[in-house]
């Protein structure tokens, strides 16, 4: 996994760096509430370890902002405080699991692997460029724009995002969003790419595109692979 660990102990850092380490998965340590919001994007992350307080902004306030932008990444929240109290506010914050200090590190490591399983049976974010594309609430989004997707539209777009700069044929692309007997008009492909392409632009993310080729259907590009081709 790749986790973000927000906490400001350096011994408790250090443990938990070396630990997490030792089992493969890899660490980037953020050790205030302001480093961890300038950050970068949660959805970079599979699973996010938040300490509850932290010594300028604390931890469910971050989480609280993190999620009001949209991003749904797993959360694991640390906290001393064990009151059931306390532990609803952070669950209400959209933390997703808890766990009260001090810790058996066998649990910590549990609770990471069982949070990354459900985020990957639900399907994580998927990164388009400067767009987000999200799964689990079926919306396009650009910092704190959104746009929601209808179930067609949410799977096509998802066709074209699993190989982003590599042509799609129309019939996969319509055998997955239609069903592989649909009868209707045969330009609906057309239509619903043209919905995506508003939607993009409207959230102003113009390093994302969508491009027919002719002959075979349409492929998504981000800026890279724009300028590549």
């Amino acid at each position: 996994m790749k986790l973000l660990l927000v906490e400001d102990e350096e011994k408790m850092v250090g443990l938990l760096c070396q630990g997490l380490g030792e089992e493969g998965h890899e660490v980037d340590v953020c050790g205030n509430g302001r480093a961890a919001l300038a950050q970068g994007a949660p959805e970079d992350y599979d699973v996010i370890i938040l300490d509850w307080s932290l010594p300028d902004v604390d931890g469910v306030s971050v989480l609280r902002q993190w999620r009001e932008t949209g991003a749904q990444t797993p959360v694991l929240m640390l906290t001393a405080r064990g009151s059931t109290g306390e532990k609803v506010m952070g669950l209400r914050a959209g933390a997703d699991d808890y766990l009260v200090k001090p810790f058996d590190f066998d649990e910590l490591l549990a609770r990471l692997e069982a949070l990354h399983r459900r985020g990957e049976q639900q399907g994580g974010p998927v990164r388009l460029g400067s767009a987000v594309l999200d799964p689990r609430r079926r919306v396009l989004r650009r910092g704190a724009r959104e746009e929601s997707l209808t179930a067609r539209e949410f799977s096509l777009l998802s066709v074209l995002a699993r190989q982003p700069g590599e042509p799609q044929v129309r019939a996969r692309l319509m055998a997955q969003a239609w069903g592989l007997d649909f009868e209707g008009s045969p330009n609906v492909l057309e239509v619903y790419v043209g919905y995506l392409r508003t939607k993009l632009e409207r959230l102003g993310a113009e390093d994302v595109s969508i491009r027919a080729v002719r002959g075979v259907g349409y492929v998504l590009l981000v800026a890279q692979e724009r300028r590549d081709s």
